[in-house]
């Protein structure tokens, strides 16, 4: 007959056991999301990040992203905040740091704040490397802002007689939105091109073909000179052995093929080998301008090809990497005194 009472004992006993239990995994449960709601850091200092936020973004894949860089705890506390505090988050540019509470950074992403992305695209890059540069700043995706500089409507909208809008990129520094359109960033760099160009004299009341001409030939003096008081000389060479039809013999065009056309790393030097490459661009084998620009130069290689000073030379040389000097002569026997190395110019940008 005792049997029923030591079945009841069991049984409390295992309620009493379960009730431990479920109090201990509610109170673990509790540490935890406590544990979580912490910030990463309690170092005021702590350094902060640069967030790109990038229109259209979901909340669960920002929460993601703070968690991968540690800003967070939690990618799926951050998202529940946001789903409880009803934030509407703002496409942007924002500073966070390790030692900031969620509700923290998500007032911050509310506010907009810094939308804006500051990009300096120095003189001489070609339309891909600034197409990365934007990709690297959270403006635009490269591979479309590339295919955008070949849009012809925008082509047309700017009567640009050319394949692409290489050349016509004025580099200069931009004030631009995070995620923005491709379309938009190359319009603006285009205008920005027309504005400035207004400034340079000799280039008043050209037509576009003849535009086009100079903006090929100081595509070429951007990437062939390294001191502004040079350019202008460097044009004269260039416009002396085109007045003959004379071959540029631009190591500069050479560089384009290897990396723009055919994919290679910049080179150190030039070989002989690689003036041979078969190309329409190519200022070894064939005499004139290439087909297109080969960079998007600025207002000292434009102002050099819209007006070179007349002289005598047709040949000139670097002489000193460091400076940055060429050597200037009127026939071959000097320029062969000069040297016989081609060294490639450093890589635009560096």
């Amino acid at each position: 007959m005792k049997r029923p009472r030591n079945i009841l004992m069991k049984a409390k006993r295992l309620i009493f056991t379960l009730l431990i239990l479920l109090m201990t995994a509610a109170a673990a449960s509790g540490f935890i999301v406590l544990y979580l709601l912490k910030p990463v850091s309690i170092n005021s200092e702590a350094e902060t990040q640069k967030i790109v936020i990038s229109r259209g973004l979901s909340a669960k894949s920002i929460g993601v992203m703070l968690y991968e860089k540690k800003l967070i705890r939690s990618p799926l506390l951050f998202y529940a905040a946001a789903r409880y505090s009803g934030t509407v988050i703002k496409a942007g540019v924002y500073q966070i740091s390790p030692d900031m509470q969620y509700m923290e950074i998500l007032k911050l992403l509310e506010k907009g704040k810094d939308a804006q992305i500051i990009v300096s695209i120095p003189e001489g890059l070609t339309i891909s490397r600034i197409g990365s540069l934007l990709e690297q700043k959270g403006v635009a995706n490269a591979a479309d802002f590339i295919s955008a500089s070949r849009d012809p409507l925008i082509l047309e909208k700017y009567a640009i007689p050319s394949e692409s809008a290489e050349g016509y990129l004025f580099p200069d520094t931009y004030y631009l939105q995070p995620d923005m359109s491709p379309s938009q960033a190359v319009s603006i760099m285009i205008e920005n091109f027309f504005t400035k160009v207004k400034s340079i004299p000799a280039l008043e009341d050209k037509t576009n073909t003849e535009l086009f001409y100079v903006v090929r030939l100081a595509s070429i003096v951007e990437r062939e000179y390294r001191r502004a008081d040079e350019a202008p000389l460097i044009a004269s060479v260039f416009a002396n052995r085109l007045r003959y039809n004379i071959g540029l013999y631009s190591c500069a065009t050479i560089v384009y093929i290897l990396t723009e056309i055919e994919g290679r790393d910049h080179p150190e030097r030039i070989t002989e080998k690689d003036t041979r490459i078969e190309s329409p661009y190519n200022t070894y084998l064939y005499a004139g301008l290439p087909p297109s620009p080969i960079s998007n130069p600025g207002l000292t290689a434009l102002k050099a090809a819209a007006d070179p000073p007349r002289t005598e030379y047709y040949y000139f040389r670097l002489i000193d990497e460091t400076s940055g000097t060429h050597t200037f002569t009127k026939n071959f026997d000097d320029h062969k005194e000069a040297g016989l190395t081609l060294t490639a110019k450093k890589r635009a940008g560096n």
